[in-house]
């Protein structure tokens, strides 16, 4: 009998399987399946082997093989129903309408929750809320070098909203004026372009220049994306107190590089955010309403008392 190109050498195959201590069976049954799929049709004589040989070896197969085999099988258009009838599956019939699934049981639906679930609508996190910036903030500036880092650590797990990082050659040119601000120790003109470039109040900027501990500066430099060099090179020259504190700077080296980038933009986040809760406060300050109480009070003026003329009168008793 001759055999097809499509399983030639597949006879040496079958031999090596039959000898002790060799099973290739699930192997050469993977590849015959293989071979058989790759075409989309089949000489009588190529079905006639590939029935021969696959009913053999899938008897002889272990179950993940077996398996394997007939998922390949089941969605082949031109699997011989021989071969189906020993998997177990069900022949496919041209045209065939398939039936419609029935209802679902009433058991397996889920049952309503009776608070309404409410999806997060950003993919990034949930946006603060002013009053919530400005409360993070204020404990940030008021907490100590421990319990900022460790409040640090604690942001970057948390799903609040970082905010935007800064446009690369934005970010460039405002870390080269920084280094040169801080090499002669200008910083007035530091604590500007530091507020310029990550969108600080005035305010802000200045408490995070002049915080004495450090870690509102490494916040900072790291949502600017500043490299651990510069910022080394920042702390050295910027403030001559803190550069000369060998220990301090680094504490705060050290900081800055297990410092993640999204703690850092949480915590700029905060900062923004805090700027628009003061911004708030300032145009409802309580004296609006004095301002109304003074202008009540000055609508009913104070009588003035009337002058009388003074009368002299001499030593004889007549007037003069």
């Amino acid at each position: 009998m001759t055999r097809s190109s499509l399983f030639l050498g597949l006879d040496g195959l079958m031999t090596l399987s039959r000898r002790e201590g060799v099973d290739i069976r699930p192997t050469l049954l993977r590849v015959l399946t293989d071979l058989y799929v790759q075409t989309s049709a089949h000489s009588a004589d190529e079905e006639r082997q590939f029935v021969e040989l696959a009913t053999r070896l899938i008897d002889e197969v272990d179950d993940t093989t077996r398996a394997a085999v007939c998922a390949r099988l089941a969605i082949y258009p031109s699997t011989p129903a021989e071969i189906l009838l020993k998997l177990g599956l069900r022949p496919v019939i041209a045209d065939e309408t398939l039936p419609l699934a029935g209802p679902i049981p009433a058991s397996l639906l889920p049952k309503p929750s009776a608070q309404p679930r409410v999806l997060d609508q950003s993919p990034s996190g949930l946006a603060m809320q002013p009053k919530d910036a400005a409360e993070i903030c204020e404990m940030f500036f008021g907490a100590g070098s421990s319990e900022r880092t460790a409040m640090l650590q604690s942001l970057a797990t948390t799903p609040l909203k970082p905010a935007m990082r800064i446009p690369e050659h934005r970010a460039s040119k405002a870390i080269e004026a920084l280094e040169m601000a801080a090499f002669v120790t200008d910083v007035e003109n530091f604590t500007i372009e530091l507020g310029e470039s990550l969108l600080l109040s005035s305010r802000i900027a200045a408490q995070v220049v002049e915080d004495a501990a450090g870690e509102p500066l490494a916040c900072a430099a790291k949502a600017l994306g500043m490299p651990g060099a510069v910022f080394q090179r920042v702390l050295l020259f910027l403030k001559p107190e803190l550069g000369q504190s060998v220990q301090t700077v680094f504490r705060l080296s050290r900081l800055y590089d297990r410092l993640s980038e999204r703690a850092a933009l949480i915590m700029l986040a905060a900062w923004r955010g805090s700027a628009v809760a003061a911004a708030a406060r300032a145009k409802h300050r309580p004296s609006l309403y004095d301002d109304e109480r003074q202008r009540g009070r000055a609508t009913a003026p104070r009588p003035q008392p009337v002058s009388t003329p003074v009368v002299r009168t001499g030593t004889d008793g007549y007037k003069r």
